[in-house]
């Protein structure tokens, strides 16, 4: 049974659960959507009450009755490396690639379609309330006197993106910025704005979840210290256990986001409360791995096996 991993080339995560399933023994084809057509090619059939589909890249041929499960991970846009690349021709590339994978049995580390519910910040927070996690006080709005209120109520206030930064080249950086209540919010009228209470942190916790598997690792943080993934406190990330209410909500979460895999970040109060902030459903492990020394990628290489429970 082989294993199909959706991922670019410059992957070095992809690469860590690659080098796994080689040691279990186990097929796989590394494809990039983006290579298709080109580089990689596919083949459907739908004939005498059948379904059999093909998929060949880098010389590796993978098919509909063998495949085991699709790990996507940092796919390309289909098509975007084709020799004459177009929005119609990655429309027409993405229905047939994932209409034939759809027609699969095979198991997902994500699923696409939960995967892009799972994106959305404003669903995430409700689904957090729903599992039982601390989640700060926050509001989406383009209404600047809901802001100005909000940030009375609260105090002082983080401001997040909701999609993340802007694709650009060179990329840009959009740390969590905190504001004062006294701050000019007339801002918030030009595009929605999430602005979240302010957590006062002595920790970031970074928990990341296969298929059920728990692997918690904390780092304590600077003074003052908003958003963890920028700036240097001294400290590395450690391994942690979670308490048992954070366990029972992670479980809870990702059996209502339909979800195999999962990166969640905490902020850990002086109270050792852990206030939720986010849940990434394809976030990156392997720096946590590489300072903790916990087993991440063999798990989800484990998973991707089916040898996982």
């Amino acid at each position: 049974m082989t294993v199909l991993i959706l991922t670019c080339r410059q992957d070095v995560t992809a690469d860590m659960v690659v080098n796994r399933l080689h040691e279990r023994g186990v097929p796989l084809v590394r494809l990039d959507p983006a290579d298709v057509p080109g580089e990689a090619d596919l083949s459907a059939e739908y004939a005498r009450g059948d379904f059999h589909c093909y998929l060949s890249a880098d010389g590796r041929l993978a098919g509909s009755r063998a495949l085991r499960s699709v790990w996507v991970r940092r796919p390309g846009e289909p098509a975007a490396h084709a020799p004459e690349p177009s929005q119609w021709l990655t429309a027409e590339t993405g229905q047939a690639l994932y209409g034939m994978l759809y027609s699969t049995t095979a198991r997902w580390m994500n699923h696409p379609q939960q995967a892009a519910q799972a994106r959305f910040k404003p669903w995430q927070l409700r689904i957090a309330h729903r599992s039982g996690f601390a989640v700060p006080p926050t509001v989406v709005t383009t209404f600047p006197k809901v802001a100005r209120e909000f940030a009375a109520h609260c105090g002082k206030v983080v401001v997040k993106t909701l999609s993340g930064p802007p694709r650009t080249e060179p990329p840009i950086a959009l740390p969590t910025a905190l504001v004062d209540p006294d701050a000019d919010f007339e801002g918030v009228a030009a595009g929605p704005t999430l602005l979240q209470r302010y957590v006062p942190k002595r920790a970031d916790i970074r928990l990341t979840c296969v298929g059920g598997q728990l692997f918690v690792a904390r780092k304590v943080s600077g003074p003052d210290q908003v958003d963890g993934r920028y700036g240097e406190t001294g400290h590395r990330w450690e391994p942690a256990g979670a308490p048992d209410r954070v366990a029972r909500a992670v479980h809870d979460y990702m059996d209502l986001a339909g979800l195999a895999y999962a990166a969640f970040d905490f902020a850990e109060d002086e109270e050792g409360v852990w206030w939720f902030l986010e849940c990434n459903q394809g976030g990156q492990f392997g720096f946590v791995e590489l300072e903790t020394g916990q087993p991440i990628a063999d798990a989800v290489a484990g998973w991707l096996a089916g040898s996982a429970s």
